[in-house]
């Protein structure tokens, strides 16, 4: 019975590091497109200033 019951405790902890590490994951990817966005629009309100200034 101890064993099914490291087992499962083993298993528990494994799931749920999975799931934070995932998480970071996810917030990171989220800080990364936001970041990727501003600078794609500084991008294009450069260009069209370029183009304007003529």
């Amino acid at each position: 019975m101890k064993n099914i019951n490291l087992i499962l405790f083993v298993l528990a902890m494994t799931v749920l590091s999975g799931c934070s590490v995932i998480g970071g994951i996810f917030k990171a990817g989220f800080a990364v497109g936001i970041v990727a966005v501003i600078v794609l629009i500084a991008l294009i309100i450069w260009i069209i200033s370029m183009f304007t200034r003529r």
